[in-house]
């Protein structure tokens, strides 16, 4: 497909989307003590106001790739522009607790129909090759530098205009990427799917999993993995995970297509993804608690530390990751991103008692940053490679969706190991052997699962062929161009 010159605006449109999305994750964690103390909120309910968001963002993720298939992908960004701005102003007006919450998981609802959305647009306005890969190196370097900023953005709005305009900032930038949608994006007639039947009983099954799932590791932060609640949900998604399996392999059009399961690098790339962001949010986690444990850094203060792991990603994914993709494949790639970053893990069980930033720490959060940028564009590259454009809503809300179970998972244990040892320097050490572990995981499963050539397995989404040459019946409606 041939890129316009209209195509840079939409890079800039999804950007922007991902960006504000990835932001609010962060961005309320340093506001929280005074959220707290203005709307009188109990200590056991604060919590909810970063896991609600969490909670609907990864719960609904896989769901919201379906949807701009099914329904547009135009439509679907532009809609979930729209609940997650007006979720943001209900959040800012908040005068209760029940209110904030309410309009968190709104706001995470809406932004769970944005990355999916915004990486299918990118699959077929960018040519699969060089500037795919130039588009999604971007776009992920973009991502990468989302949490940084919200730490800081977070510290200085709470201590300038107040904690409101943490959400308020949100509806101009909304307003104008809804705006900007309108404007650059065509009209796209609905997938031929949503003209037979739409996979319900897949929906309510995979998405009830996802929240469980999602919902159970967020409660073991505090209830532990042993407890009676936790075990009952992580029992409870796996039995719908499994009633998920039953219904679509006897569905007519599931809401996973076998074709997408038997597409060899759409699969290795989202165990990729689930480990590579594992291990990195994990190792994010567990570096701001030592800064501010250990170093007695303000929060404001730690992210502008993490700035060494946000500028490498940002360079490395934008520069050299993208383009090294086309040269040496993404399986090495990726190779290589796990192999730093278990490195960084590895020495940083053996951070001293009383670290240094510049000699201790900020070499390792260099190398975070540098395997990151290799790794992080090469797995959105695969999994979008050899996809059809019906299915790139989908290949887009699977990566995205284990992006956010792993890292949730990974921090989740990490912080378990952490309460269980204190927080010492000992502590810290063990803590960073689930990075560590995350990282060579990654790494044997990248040599294993990725094939050697750029797509694998029996059927090639975008080839247009079943196995034997059958051809694979074509849309009929118009595409997005």
């Amino acid at each position: 497909m041939r890129t316009r010159p209209r195509s840079g605006l939409v890079l800039l449109l999804c950007c922007l989307a991902q960006f504000m999305v990835v932001l609010d994750v962060a961005i309320v964690n340093v506001a929280l003590p005074t959220i707290q103390r203005d709307l009188h909120i109990t200590q056991g309910s604060v919590q909810w106001i970063v896991t609600a968001y969490g909670l609907m963002l990864g719960g609904f993720l896989l769901l919201g790739g379906r949807i701009a298939d099914l329904w547009g992908r135009r439509r679907t960004l532009i809609t979930g522009l729209a609940v997650f701005t007006t979720a943001s102003v209900l959040a800012g007006f908040a005068g209760s607790t029940g209110v904030l919450v309410a309009a968190r998981a709104v706001q995470g609802l809406g932004a769970a129909m944005v990355p999916p959305a915004a990486l299918a647009i990118l699959a077929v306005t960018f040519a699969e090759g060089a500037q795919r890969n130039r588009a999604l190196g971007v776009y992920g370097a973009t991502t990468g530098i989302s949490a940084s900023i919200g730490v800081l953005a977070s510290g200085l709005l709470t201590a300038g205009p107040g904690w409101r305009w943490i959400f308020f900032i949100n509806a101009p930038v909304g307003v104008g990427l809804i705006a900007l949608g309108v404007l650059l994006l065509p009209h796209q007639a609905p997938g031929r799917a949503v003209r037979q039947r739409f996979d319900l009983g897949g929906a309510l099954t995979a998405t009830g999993g996802l929240l469980l799932l999602v919902y159970a590791v967020s409660r073991s932060s505090t209830h532990g993995w042993r407890s009676t609640g936790t075990l009952g949900l992580l029992a409870a998604s796996a039995v719908a995970f499994v009633v998920f399996v039953v219904i679509e392999t006897r569905s007519s059009a599931p809401l996973v297509p076998a074709a997408a399961v038997r597409n060899r690098s759409l699969v290795a790339a989202n165990l990729a993804a689930f480990l590579l962001f594992g291990a990195i949010f994990a190792s994010i986690f567990l570096g701001s608690l030592l800064m501010q444990q250990a170093l007695g850094y303000s929060p404001t203060r730690t992210g502008l530390a993490w700035l060494a792991t946000t500028v490498t990603s940002f360079v490395t994914a934008a520069t050299s990751g993208a383009k090294l993709v086309g040269i040496v494949g993404p399986r090495r790639l990726i190779t290589a991103g796990f192999g730093v970053l278990a490195v960084a893990a590895y020495l940083l069980t053996r951070v001293p008692a009383h670290p240094h930033y510049a000699s201790s720490l900020m070499p390792m959060l260099i190398l975070t940053g540098f395997a990151g940028g290799l790794a992080a564009p090469a797995v959105q590259i695969s999994a979008l490679t050899g996809v059809h454009h019906d299915m790139a809503g989908l290949a887009g809300g699977l990566v995205e969706t284990m992006r956010e179970v792993g890292g949730g998972i990974s921090v989740a244990v990490a912080a378990t190991v952490l309460a269980s040892r204190g927080l010492d320097a000992h502590a810290f050490h063990r803590a960073y052997w689930v990075v560590f572990a995350a990282a060579g995981l990654g790494l044997l499963v990248t040599l294993v699962a990725f094939p050697r050539r750029g797509r694998g397995g029996d059927l090639s989404i975008a080839s247009g062929k079943r196995r034997g040459g059958e051809p694979i019946p074509q849309p009929t409606g118009p595409t997005h161009r």
